[in-house]
């Protein structure tokens, strides 16, 4: 059913005269739905696990190919987001109009696949060109993800649901530096090998290794169960591109502050995850076997602890506000940032790990209100897109920010030793600043959930 929504003046959030409503709908949140999450789970795992292993090859990596800071931080951001410039939300549209569970399993089978033959790479620019191909292949996977967990599970039961999909990103960052620490220790005596014309190292061999789960959690997906689309439009197609474009800048308002919020908090969270083994081994002298270790556990618990209080936190404010889920992220943002600053200043690399789990605890956290904020605000129609979007932000900037912070290091301070000034002079700015401009989204947020509450009321009357 289609519900005519009169613009009301002066408020954006009514600006838009029509939104598609679907009639009401029993939702039944049984095995299909969570063996979807399951799977889910188990490609999102491999997403972060391929990147998280790839940053612990990083100083191999510039020993091996006689890399500067700088073309490293190449490789550990930009490569990544190359290809999702180009691609990513093109095929976001894949997921508004086609079963998502097969936009997904095509992707974590390129992540895979192009991952292992990243081990035959013989220079910067091969290896580069990889990690461009791997970033296309993860492109669609989270808005297909979230598109998919929202017709799972009811608004209510969200929060909780993308709290468990936190699992996969967990256990692949915990796998990835784990792993990565210890077959890095596996392949350290292993002789170079000169084969058909091509000079593979140790740490080629790890790549080798990690991409043959993708075509296995392939066929997972290609299992599971596609949920019907809830509130889509009445043609049953996704809507032209300038109209989800007009759909943001209508409410822009809500969108602005979630979009360059999360922009601010990736380039300095993603900047901070890429350098962390390099911060480690150069300002305290871990071994990459000790780093691995250490990280591994602070990690691991963190963000358990951080997708558990994000969830809490989230359903405990739904029952109180509207604007619930900016609310949390704004409070989660707001304690992040200490926390983040004052790791680089420890005297030890215990107490900087110590710091930087409280970080892992509120940047994780508030992973849970952002994405159901996005999901919770989105027409059907348009999800794919917005999320592919809203996503865009965290990627972009997120990879620049190993960029930035490489960059910081060569050409501000000028020596490997000061990449931790480069990390406190990027945390001690993007931080607040993220905190502050996601809070200038709580009461637009809020009221535009009261809009789509009266839609949903109306459409089931």
């Amino acid at each position: 059913m289609v519900v005519q929504v009169p613009a009301g003046a002066g408020q954006a959030a009514d600006a838009v005269a029509v939104r598609a409503v679907a009639p009401a709908q029993a939702w039944a949140v049984g095995s299909a739905a969570y063996y979807g999450l399951f799977v889910i789970i188990l490609a999102t795992a491999l997403n972060f696990m391929d990147a998280q292993i790839f940053t612990m090859l990083a100083q191999r990596i510039k020993a091996d190919f006689i890399l500067s800071d700088e073309q490293l931080g190449f490789l550990l951001g930009p490569a990544n987001i190359i290809f999702y410039v180009l691609v990513g939300i093109p095929l976001a549209r894949l997921v508004d109009v086609y079963p998502r569970k097969y936009v997904l399993a095509a992707g974590v089978a390129v992540i895979g696949g192009i991952t292992a033959l990243g081990g035959l790479a013989q220079n910067f620019v091969q290896l580069f060109m990889s990690r461009m191909l791997i970033g296309a292949g993860g492109s669609a996977h989270a808005p297909g993800s979230y598109s998919m967990l929202a017709d799972y599970f009811p608004p209510l039961r969200l929060p909780r649901a993308i709290g468990l999909l936190q699992l996969g990103f967990i256990s692949g960052n915990v796998l990835g530096i784990y792993l990565g620490g210890v077959l890095l220790t596996l392949v350290a005596t292993w002789p170079v090998v000169h084969w058909m014309g091509l000079t593979i190292h140790g740490w080629q061999w790890v790549l080798m290794m990690v991409g043959a789960p993708g075509l296995v959690i392939a066929v997972l997906l290609l299992l599971a169960k596609e949920p019907p689309r809830r509130g889509v439009m009445a043609h049953g197609q996704a809507v032209p591109m300038r109209a989800v474009l007009r759909e943001i800048w209508t409410r822009r308002a809500v969108y602005l502050p979630l979009f360059i919020g999360l922009a601010f908090s990736a380039t300095e969270f993603l900047g901070l995850g890429v350098w962390r083994p390099a911060f480690l081994a150069r300002t305290y002298g871990w071994s990459p076997a000790r780093i691995g270790n250490w990280m591994s556990v602070v990690i691991l618990v963190s963000y358990l602890l951080g997708a558990f209080v994000g969830t809490v936190l989230a359903e405990w404010l739904a029952k109180r506000y509207r604007d619930s889920h900016v609310r949390a992220a704004t409070i989660l943002f707001a304690l992040a940032a200490p926390c983040e600053i004052l790791a680089p200043l420890m005297p030890s690399g215990e107490l900087s790990l110590l710091c930087v789990f409280g970080g892992g605890v509120c940047g994780l956290a508030s992973a849970v209100p952002q994405n159901a904020a996005i999901q919770r605000i989105t027409p059907n129609e348009m999800r794919g897109r917005v999320t592919a979007i809203y996503l865009f932000m965290f990627i972009f900037f997120g990879s620049f920010g190993g960029q930035l912070i490489g960059s910081v290091t060569q050409r501000v301070f000028g020596h490997d030793a000061d990449l931790w000034k480069s990390i406190e002079l990027t945390a001690a700015i993007l931080l607040p600043l993220a905190a502050f401009t996601i809070s200038l989204g709580v009461k637009p947020y809020g009221r535009e959930v009261e809009r789509i509450e009266r839609l949903e009321a109306r459409s089931a009357s």
